[in-house]
């Protein structure tokens, strides 16, 4: 059967399958005063070769065939990648046969006739199931570019967290050879804590681009590198301390986990440089744990002690590097007296708008 007249470029293509010629001939004739070039084929597998074959907008399924059904058809032409619409007809009024037929995939459902109505209302269902069709590839269309953009964002995202990574690691590379250089102990301690500073600052742009997060680092991957890294720098004969973390996986936005590493990283510090004496091994522990909404965060050990109301040990730079960073935070930030050795106690909210 062959196309109808015209330009058949400037019409809408419609395949209807059915084993009744008559109706396709009728078919033919009545939905080209309406705009539509039919094809015929008279079972589902001419039907499925032609649609494989492309061009064709949409396709009206007849219900009963020779040896089969359109059901039987239908999810064949469903399962092809952006396949046409299909509107399925049949002149059976039992529901049943459209619900299947909507649940298998057809866009719409109509009851055959001859009529002049009828052809007017298949042309209708015909234009509604292009114009979904049409809007659901636009719609992919945009997803898609959607995509594109955010993986392209999202790669220029992990280089600039992986220069900002390199770029610290060679700060803190040219921290550790001025103190290499210096005589002075105290100014080395100091070199030595501000490399320590700038390491968990670059940890957080290393497992940013390394594990390909944007906005957020999960905090107890991110303390354990960290911890583990620290315990290395300083452990030594004069330092024999273990540091044990205790953590649940809790996500949580970038700005937050890089004052939170500076903090557990000063009071890790603090911990060995005097808790213990010197020589004498000792642990110290770092809890993490989210209960309401909220991320509590402790740092303990049993060594001799810290007054708050004390004088400052060394310089004081850490307790006032703690305390800036425990406000950005808007946290509540203490020490227990009543713990046996030094347990400080920092509690904030997760969420981002605190």
């Amino acid at each position: 059967m062959s196309n109808s007249s015209g330009d058949a470029d400037a019409l809408i293509h419609i395949l209807y399958i059915d084993d009744d010629e008559g109706l396709a001939l009728l078919m033919q004739k009545n939905l080209a005063r309406r705009g539509f070039s039919v094809e015929w084929a008279q079972n589902g597998s001419a039907g499925l070769a032609r649609i494989a074959e492309g061009g064709i907008d949409a396709v009206v399924l007849d219900h009963l065939l020779s040896g089969e059904t359109g059901l039987d058809i239908l999810p064949c032409i469903t399962s092809v990648p952006d396949h046409p619409p299909v509107i399925y007809a049949t002149g059976s009024d039992d529901t049943s046969i459209a619900v299947a037929a909507l649940k298998a995939g057809a866009d719409d459902y109509m009851l055959k006739g001859i009529s002049a109505d009828y052809f007017d209302l298949l042309a209708a269902a015909l234009e509604q199931a292009l114009e979904r069709a049409r809007f659901r590839r636009e719609t992919a269309q945009a997803q898609e570019v959607i995509r594109q953009q955010r993986d392209h964002a999202e790669l220029l995202l992990a280089e600039v967290n992986h220069r900002i990574a390199n770029s610290l690691g060679l700060v803190g590379a040219l921290i550790r050879m001025q103190s290499s250089m210096t005589k002075d102990q105290v100014a080395v301690d100091a070199l030595h804590e501000t490399q320590m500073r700038i390491n968990a600052i670059a940890s957080v742009h290393r497992r940013l681009y390394t594990n390909r997060q944007v906005g957020s680092v999960q905090v107890d991957e991110y303390l354990n590198s960290l911890l583990t890294e620290l315990e290395a720098s300083m452990r030594d004969d004069k330092r024999p301390h273990r540091i044990v973390l205790t953590a649940k996986p809790v996500n949580l936005a970038t700005d937050k986990v890089i004052t939170l590493g500076l903090i557990v990283s000063e009071l890790v510090t603090n911990a060995f440089k005097y808790a213990y004496p010197e020589s004498v091994s000792g642990e110290i522990r770092v809890f993490v744990d989210q209960t309401d909404g909220q991320l509590r965060v402790i740092v303990e050990d049993d060594g001799a002690g810290f007054d708050p109301e004390g004088p400052a040990r060394g310089t004081g730079l850490g307790t006032r590097i703690l305390t800036a960073m425990a406000a950005s935070l808007k946290s509540d930030f203490a020490y227990d007296p009543g713990h046996d050795g030094t347990r400080a106690m920092l509690v904030f909210s997760l969420s981002e708008g605190t």
